[in-house]
């Protein structure tokens, strides 16, 4: 942003509603737009938002006209999104002798018109729509005009965008990072009171209603809930680029910002709405890991409920702290409206406190393990018990028959114990690896929830493998049905794309390497939940 597009902003009636002088020195309006906004040009059907894309960022449109789908959602192949297509049995033995010798073969007719890239610096590349008068004929749309604004909720709660957006005429969008809304929201009452407004009246109530302990609210009393929740954010939004950082130098990552502290006394419960936090007890003059809460869990009901009780007078202690583990937002929801809305009919479980506590050496230090490596954002990794594998690498060979020649993934990676976690695709729950695809091309599938990559829209730029904390995406070079390498007209260079672990989406039966393994050592776990050390592969 140029000193004239900032002056052009200060114009805009959306910004200069902004009351500049409540911004501290060291946070100053015009360099949040300086330094975390950008000004975006899309033509007539490209894609501002992909409904259950992840992202970073608000927009405010500046000119022009965009539409939102509201029903019935676009195809996944015109959002640039794989279409999945089951292999029959037949299909799928017959790979073992169809599969050629060379690797990363493509039928490169299916790129044609694509911006392939050989190594050139990053272009703006969009899936665009071709017949916009079809879609708004066969959709139901609504229409966002000038000073509109929308993303946000996505933006700073890290979840995916409720629905699709793309330009009807040329527009022009002001694109506003997440540290640049978190300062507006933090220091002008305008924005912050819109934000929260607008997080009430579109998210908060279906995430209360969802929660058991507070399912059997009516309407009237789950608004009044409503209205006393206070939204907090802990952490870094960009946790992967310091956890990668940390990972390089061979150093311990970092736990991040304490959100309630031991033998403080609570004066709300603590629900994750996205991210991860470690629930920790002090022992000597450390702390001890004993847990760690994802989206859906809750922090400090035991001890508000015993104050309930009239234990001690009224007052208890926290018994655990919670620190944020990377980036996590929560809803702060108080006491009161507690006591006199879900402890009446509350029905306290048995307090876990104390169990925690009595696992032994080993299972603390795989727990620390887990929780220093953010292993558990992952739902799907791939656990080796390496008294078992006797490195036969039959797993790898029926990874690398089922695509294409070349293994995705690397037999391996961190070691605790004799458990290791292999170089392969989490299909984590934090995907930041998402973020910041310009096609779209790495998504989420509806069906099964795992990450996959689209390759008929990947443009190779390297974008989600620069992002993924664990390295587990890759780049490859790609040959044409002749074998030969796909070179860019221009640069002359190598084509590649990314690849990763998919579970194996098209094949019957699951991911080919659980399926190889003649021993039994490998399986794929969700360290999140139940003992992911422990019994079978969920």
């Amino acid at each position: 942003m140029t000193e004239d597009d900032v002056d052009r902003l200060m114009t805009n009636d959306v910004i200069a509603a902004i009351e500049a002088d409540r911004f501290p020195p060291g946070t100053a309006l015009g360099d949040i737009l300086r330094y975390d906004t950008r000004i975006v040009d899309f033509g007539p059907g490209d894609f501002v938002v992909r409904e259950n894309d992840y992202g970073n960022s608000a927009f405010l449109i500046l000119d022009g006209t965009l539409q939102v789908v509201l029903s019935p959602n676009l195809p996944e192949r015109l959002l640039g999104r794989q279409t999945l297509t089951r292999k029959g049995f037949f299909e799928t033995i017959s790979q073992l002798w169809t599969n050629s010798w060379r690797p990363e073969l493509r039928d490169t007719a299916r790129y044609d018109g694509q911006q392939l890239r050989g190594g050139a610096k990053l272009e703006s590349a969009h899936v665009v729509i071709q017949d916009i008068p079809t879609i708004l004929n066969e959709h139901r749309t609504a229409t966002l005009g000038v000073n509109d604004f929308f993303g946000e909720l996505a933006a700073l709660g890290r979840i995916p965008r409720t629905a699709t957006i793309f330009a009807e005429t040329p527009a022009r969008v002001l694109e506003i990072r997440w540290q640049g809304l978190r300062e507006l929201r933090r220091f002008d009452p305008g924005w912050r009171r819109q934000i929260d407004e607008t997080y009430r009246e579109n998210a908060l109530l279906r995430a209360l209603r969802e929660a058991p302990m507070f399912s059997h609210l009516n309407s009237d009393d789950l608004q009044k809930v409503s209205e006393s929740v206070l939204f907090e954010t802990h952490g870094a939004f960009d946790w992967h680029t310091t956890y990668k950082r940390m990972r390089e130098q061979g150093k311990a990552s970092e736990h991040g910002t304490v959100i309630a502290r031991e033998g403080d006394y609570p004066d709300g419960l603590l629900f994750v709405r996205a991210g991860f936090a470690r629930v920790s007890k002090t022992m000597g003059n450390g702390e001890r890991t004993l847990n760690y809460l994802g989206a859906g869990d809750f922090h400090g009901i035991d001890e508000l409920y015993a104050a309930s009780q009239g234990s001690s007078g009224g007052d208890v202690a926290l018994e655990t702290s919670l620190t944020a583990l990377g980036y996590v937002d929560l809803l702060r929801i108080p006491r009161q409206a507690l006591e006199k809305y879900v402890f009446p009919n509350y029905v306290a479980p048995e307090r876990r406190t104390s169990q925690l506590a009595e696992r032994d050496v080993g299972e603390d230090m795989l727990m620390e393990w887990a929780v220093d490596m953010r292993y558990i954002n992952g739902t799907q990794a791939m656990l080796i018990d390496l008294d078992r594998c006797v490195r036969c690498d039959d797993c790898v060979r029926a990874c690398a028959s089922t695509h294409g020649g070349n293994p995705r993934f690397l037999r391996h990676g961190s070691i605790a114990d004799h458990w290791m976690v292999a170089n392969a695709c989490m299909h984590c729950a934090d995907p930041v690896c998402m973020i910041g695809c310009p096609t779209g091309a790495i998504h989420r599938s509806i069906e099964g929830g795992m990450v996959i990559i689209n390759d008929d829209t990947c443009i190779g730029c390297g974008t989600c493998a620069a992002s993924c904390p664990y390295d587990n995406i890759r780049l490859v070079e790609i040959r044409n049905n002749a074998g030969d390498l796909v070179q860019d007209a221009e640069t002359h260079l190598p084509i590649q794309k990314a690849t990763k672990c998919d579970l194996c989406v098209g094949n019957i039966g699951g991911p080919a390497c659980v399926r190889a393994c003649p021993h039994d050592a490998l399986r794929r776990v969700e360290f999140h939940g139940s003992d992911p050390f422990a019994g079978t592969a969920r």
